[in-house]
């Protein structure tokens, strides 16, 4: 790597920003130059972590800086297609945007076709690619650890929403709803893991627990606690998600499965070292890797530990440091983009088409309701 130095622009300074922060400043040769965040209470916050960058209020302030590099986009879903068009329409600079890169269908053609001509690269940050057990699973898996691949099953069980500014993450208007705003993490990674793309969507789900006793300005929050979902792709592999959201506490956040020809591969991956009950249970436990091959049969069991700075610079397991470690390296050309705008939004669309599906109460096929592209 160059000793290029790499001035980044923040905009969006609530929780994720701030963990974008944190993980950037472990990077060698950068600066953080430009925070933008519109709420006067987030702004003071982030600037004692910055002290030398200066504070905007919002994105038309941070394109008329000229002392910035790269940006990264950290503000809420609602906001992400618009502020994107607003960006590649306005400058060359390489961008960082997290998801859901949009939150309705209609975005979806607008982005593709203006980001066509953004010379720069656009990286979606799909953070749990980057966690060191699932990077273990996904290299196992491309070395034929087993075979071909048929089914693949993922289960989160975790603590509900955290609280963000303004409430925006209690409602599926300014969300996506649960399944776009939460899960389109494990939507990528099926199709990561698949090497295919969907077609058919199976949901069923409900708010049964979280935040049916909150009112935001008379207004009720009415996303999901809990779904099941099941997508079909295009090479006859299927996958499933079950998403608890009530699960506090649980021993580990996610399990990850894929069963093949040859053999099985599970990857569990404990929580936020932050939200585990160490007064009662002990340090969190270390995420791990267990591959059962069929011939000969036995597991093989394999932990996970990660830098204990890195666990200390947000809740994603590491994986915020290692995106923007590749994110560096793409924008000194040294690399591509991994989690391309196409990524995303393909995400966002199985995310849409599950949450339709349990609307509906039906089947979604995805090119039968234009959500495919």
């Amino acid at each position: 790597m160059t000793d290029q130095v790499i001035r980044y622009g923040i905009l969006g300074c609530g929780m994720m920003g701030q963990e974008h922060i944190r993980n950037i400043q472990l990077l060698e040769n950068v600066e953080i130059t430009v925070l933008a965040e519109p709420n006067a209470g987030m702004r003071e916050k982030t600037q004692a972590l910055v002290p030398t960058a200066r504070t905007v209020e919002g994105l038309d302030e941070l394109l008329e800086a000229n002392d910035i590099d790269a940006l990264v986009i950290a503000t809420p879903n609602f906001q992400h297609a618009e502020q994107l068009l607003g960006i590649v329409s306005r400058c060359s600079l390489p961008i960082l945007i997290e998801k859901p890169i949009c939150t309705q269908i209609d975005d979806v053609a607008r982005l593709v076709e203006a980001a066509k001509s953004h010379p720069a690269p656009i990286w979606v940050a799909m953070e749990y690619r980057y966690m060191p057990p699932i990077t273990l699973l996904l290299d196992l898996l491309a070395q034929g650890e087993i075979g071909q691949r048929h089914l693949f099953s993922i289960r989160e069980h975790r603590f509900p929403f955290l609280h963000k500014v303004d409430d925006w993450n209690r409602f599926n208007h300014k969300t996506g709803g649960t399944l776009v705003e939460k899960c389109c993490h494990f939507f990528d990674l099926m199709r990561l893991m698949a090497n295919a793309n969907p077609i058919r969507v199976f949901a069923s789900g409900s708010q049964a627990v979280n935040h049916k006793d909150e009112s935001y300005n008379g207004e009720a929050p009415d996303i999901l606690d809990n779904a099941y979902v099941t997508v079909e792709f295009d090479n006859g592999t299927r996958a499933s998600l079950e998403l608890c959201m009530f699960a506090e506490g649980s021993r580990y956040q996610e399990e990850i499965s894929v069963v093949g020809d040859k053999g099985k591969v599970e990857c569990l991956v404990p929580g936020p070292g932050r939200f585990w009950p160490t007064d009662t249970l002990g340090e969190p436990p270390v995420a791990q890797v267990i591959s059962s091959p069929r011939d000969p049969k036995g597991p093989k069991q394999m932990e996970v530990p990660v830098d204990p700075t890195l666990l200390e610079a947000g809740d994603h397991n590491g994986s915020t440091f290692y995106q923007h470690q590749k994110f560096q390296r793409a924008v000194l050309g040294e690399q591509d983009v991994e989690v391309s705008l196409e990524d995303g939004l393909k995400a966002v669309v199985i995310g849409l088409a599950a949450q339709e599906a349990i609307k509906l109460n039906q089947v979604v096929t995805l090119q039968d309701n234009g959500l495919s592209f």
